[in-house]
């Protein structure tokens, strides 16, 4: 009778072993499936580091409430020379600092362009709301669970858009999705003033010879407490075309000299959005705008470039 108890006993354990297996030998696949999807992913958006030669084609499409006296924009079309240039490069955080090349190959000027942060499963956002304010969001880990949020920052540093999704990988193809709404963008703003959002239909996809930015985009009125009102929808695609590193050398020249005063910059709006509150932002003090005052060569000290940073802020 007791060698039967035992022996139930052990059974019983056996069964249980079998099972704490069973489940550990799962939980080892999804780590090792999701680790690799995550190896995956940061080398899909390293692919966006380098040199680029760059064709951008926007268009509208449809317009939902036509007027006889609307006028949509014109069909815009230029091409650009690039420099992707890796700035963090670090389990959790890719950013990419992108710096335009103009004029000639024998005299190039260069500028300070837009910057993206990629953060992996972020759950603090600033959403764009209209009128130079961003709202801060946080959300649930759950939300943003295997998901990678793009941070696109403006040529001096303040936010401009943000959005989150998975990479995906499958049939030979590596993307990205993400819906974000975003001020107007410098092809328009100057131009149109009928409406206030640009919400864009983000998708980056890897190709064999460089990168995509596929947009499907809405030109969007919106007002405190109303619907917002889509004015008119835009298609954009951006293609970046890879080339070789010493077409982009008096870029990444460039930015040896310069990256010192803009860690300063890049520090001081980190603090900015540390404060995990809601941002409204100047688009100018005394008639000039930010981006103006910190691409001046007489600005480069970290007190100078603070203090002028808060005086934007509102």
């Amino acid at each position: 009778m007791i060698d039967q108890f035992f022996l139930f006993l052990f059974n019983l354990n056996k069964n249980k072993m079998k099972r704490l297996i069973y489940l550990f030998s799962i939980l080892m696949f999804c780590s090792t499936k999701g680790q690799l999807k995550k190896k995956k992913d940061i080398l899909s958006i390293k692919e966006m580091c380098g040199c680029f030669e760059i064709q951008f084609d926007f268009s509208e499409t449809f317009i939902p409430n036509f007027e006889e006296g609307y006028s949509p924009s014109k069909n815009y079309s230029t091409k650009a020379l690039e420099w992707a240039h890796l700035l963090v490069d670090d389990k959790n955080k890719i950013s990419i600092q992108h710096i335009l090349i103009t004029g000639s190959s024998n005299n190039p000027y260069i500028i300070k362009h837009w910057r993206q942060d990629w953060i992996y499963q972020n759950t603090e956002f600033y959403n764009y709301d209209h009128n130079n304010k961003w709202i801060f969001n946080k959300k649930p880990k759950k939300e943003v669970k295997g998901q990678w949020t793009q941070k696109v920052f403006q040529v001096d540093d303040s936010p401009r858009y943000e959005g989150s999704g998975s990479w995906v990988h499958v049939d030979g193809k590596s993307y990205w999705e993400s819906t974000a709404s975003a001020p107007l963008p410098r092809r328009e703003y100057s131009k149109r003033n009928d409406y206030n959002v640009t919400i864009r239909g983000n998708r980056h996809e890897i190709t064999k010879t460089g990168w995509v930015h596929d947009q499907n985009n809405k030109k969007v009125i919106r007002r405190p407490g109303e619907k917002d009102i889509i004015l008119a929808f835009e298609k954009g695609f951006n293609n970046y075309k890879k080339v070789e590193d010493e077409k982009c050398k008096a870029a990444a020249e460039w930015w040896k000299k310069h990256d010192n005063k803009w860690e300063i910059v890049r520090n001081k709006w980190e603090e900015v959005y540390s404060r995990n509150q809601n941002l409204s932002l100047k688009k100018s003090v005394d008639k000039t705008p930010l981006f103006a005052r910190l691409f001046s060569d007489e600005i480069n000290e970290s007190k100078k470039i603070n203090s002028v940073i808060e005086l934007y802020i509102e």
